[in-house]
């Protein structure tokens, strides 16, 4: 395993600034997940590390070593892409075992590694087949042993599992979080799905427009953003937001409606609130925010309930109860918490 340390690292793709300054320490074994929406720079930043793409300016190093101009083959890194990238005339075995053989390893060495990390990936029985005679969720995994095979110092994924089914999906994500428990790598891993990142990662890596939103454990995202994009990108359903003017320690919204704060701020806000923070009463003259029930998610064990206030605001509630449960057109009041409010300014950063 090995520490990834980037360093004011810029790429360009002729004017356009694709990777803006990006400074970041990977610690030796670290699970770190790069998240963002599409075009936010994840993959490119990926591929940069990977040595698939020139840095336009800044440092990579991998351990003690400086990468910045070194080829692919000599960053120690080993990478899992999104297509698999499988040599279709080959079987299982001779895609695995490929680029060992183009090192040089000894037969005898290349064929115990080879059936020592599929049958740690449980695809032993299918190394005789060929590409498409495999699922897709069986090729994924032959493109991961290619990968372990090669003992890397670093693993990259580039979005692994999006050609996969949700249930799939599920079990390879698994399997990707008992790899890193089992073997002595540092892994970087790429998605747009803020679930896979949730679930894997020591670390997220926020990225937006090329620049590093938020860096952070998890649950820090979630329960700290940073930001009013980290705020709406990390949950599902995202935090509502709802703009507002604060004088007195009162919160007067577009709708009208007022809220009572604890605050010792005043001036233009936006104030966000997670789905499950939201108390939801029915029409009956208690205090809250009125509202009418516009769609109502039903999951099973638990339903988000899409809720509309006087001027159309939107506001999701999660509504865990099998009582009262709402149905599309009822007037329902919303109880905001003080305590679990938080507070942007008009840049965007947390106030609160």
């Amino acid at each position: 395993m090995a520490r990834v340390q980037l360093q004011n690292l810029v790429k360009r793709f002729g004017k356009t600034e694709v990777i803006r300054d990006i400074d970041l320490d990977i610690a030796e074994g670290e699970f770190t997940v790069f998240v963002g929406p599409s075009g936010c720079g994840k993959s490119t930043l990926l591929r940069l590390v990977a040595g698939l793409e020139e840095a336009t300016s800044g440092i990579i190093r991998i351990g003690d070593e400086d990468v910045t101009h070194s080829p692919p083959s000599k960053r120690g890194t080993a990478m899992v892409f999104q297509s698999y990238a499988l040599y279709p005339h080959m079987n299982a075995y001779r895609n695995i075992a490929f680029g060992l053989k183009m090192a040089g390893a000894s037969t005898e060495s290349v064929d115990q590694r080879v059936r020592r990390v599929a049958d740690m990936l449980q695809i032993g029985n299918l190394l005789d087949r060929r590409p498409r005679e495999l699922s897709g969720g069986q090729r994924q995994r032959v493109a991961i042993a290619r990968a372990i095979v090669r003992e890397p110092r670093v693993f990259l994924f580039d979005e692994p599992l999006s050609n996969l089914d949700a249930a799939l999906r599920a079990q390879t994500r698994l399997e990707i979080a008992r790899l890193h428990d089992e073997l002595p790598s540092t892994m970087i891993y790429v998605t747009h799905d803020q679930q896979e990142a949730m679930t894997l990662a020591d670390r997220i890596v926020l990225l937006n427009k090329g620049r590093i939103e938020q860096v952070g454990k998890p649950t820090e995202l979630y329960r700290q953003p940073a930001t009013r994009f980290a705020a709406e990108f990390i949950g599902l359903p995202p935090m509502n937001i709802i703009p507002a003017q604060i004088e007195g320690r009162r919160a007067t919204l577009r709708s009208g409606d007022s809220i009572e704060l604890d605050v010792a701020f005043s001036g233009a806000v936006d104030l966000g609130i997670r789905p499950e923070a939201v108390a939801l009463g029915h029409d009956d003259g208690t205090a809250g925010l009125p509202a009418r029930v516009v769609h109502v998610e039903d999951l099973g064990d638990m339903r988000f309930v899409h809720a509309s206030l006087g001027d159309g605001s939107r506001l999701v509630v999660r509504h865990d109860s099998e009582e009262a449960i709402p149905s599309k057109g009822d007037r329902i009041h919303l109880h905001l918490p003080g305590d679990r409010l938080y507070f942007f300014g008009e840049d965007g950063r947390r106030l609160l």
